[in-house]
C-alpha cells in the first residue's frame, strides 16, 4: 500500500516494503556504475545441467537478454565457448554483486578456458559488445534477488 504524506506543499509518497521489492525479479538483472544504468532479461542457470548447457546451440540472443549462472557459494570458475554460436562477454560477479572480471567478445565455438577469477558467485552472459558500448568494468554493481540482502552492495 502506498500512503501521500504532504508537508508544506510538497508531497512525499511512502511505499511498503512489498512496492519497494517489486522492480527485483527473478528474471532480470540490472547492473549500474559511474557510465550509468543497464537493465537485462535474464535466463537463470544454477544448477550442474543448466550451467553445463548455457546458451550452447543457440542461434541468437535478443540484445536485451541473457543468462546468469548462478553458484551455490562463490569459487573459481572458468569457461569456454565449446558448442556456443553467439560471440558473448561475460559479466564475473561476486557475492556482494560487484563486478570483478568482464571477459569481452568471447569467441564462439573456442575451447580456450576463460578464467573468471577466485571468489566468484555468478556470471552474466550477453551479447559481445555491450559490457563495452554502456562502459562497464570492474566495479560495476550488479542487482538480483539471489544475492543475500545483507551481503549485495546494490539489495533488491
Amino acid at each position: 500500500m502506498t500512503r501521500l504524506f504532504c508537508v508544506i506543499g510538497f508531497c512525499l509518497a511512502l511505499s511498503s516494503p512489498a512496492w519497494a521489492q517489486a522492480d527485483c525479479r527473478e528474471d532480470t538483472v540490472y547492473l549500474r556504475g559511474p557510465w550509468g544504468q543497464a537493465q537485462f532479461s535474464v535466463e537463470i542457470a544454477d544448477d550442474d545441467d543448466e550451467r553445463a548447457q548455457g546458451l550452447m546451440h543457440r542461434q541468437d540472443l535478443p540484445r536485451g537478454a541473457g543468462m546468469l549462472f548462478i553458484y551455490d557459494r562463490p569459487q573459481a570458475v572458468s569457461f569456454w565457448m565449446q558448442n556456443t554460436l553467439i560471440p558473448l562477454d561475460m559479466i564475473f560477479v561476486d557475492a556482494q554483486g560487484v563486478v570483478q572480471k568482464i571477459h569481452q567478445d568471447a569467441v564462439p565455438m573456442d575451447t580456450t578456458g576463460i578464467f573468471g577469477g577466485d571468489g566468484i558467485f555468478a556470471v552474466l552472459e550477453i551479447n559481445a559488445g555491450l559490457s563495452a558500448l554502456y562502459g562497464m568494468d570492474e566495479g560495476t554493481q550488479l542487482r538480483h534477488p539471489r544475492f543475500e540482502k545483507d551481503m549485495a552492495k546494490w539489495p533488491c
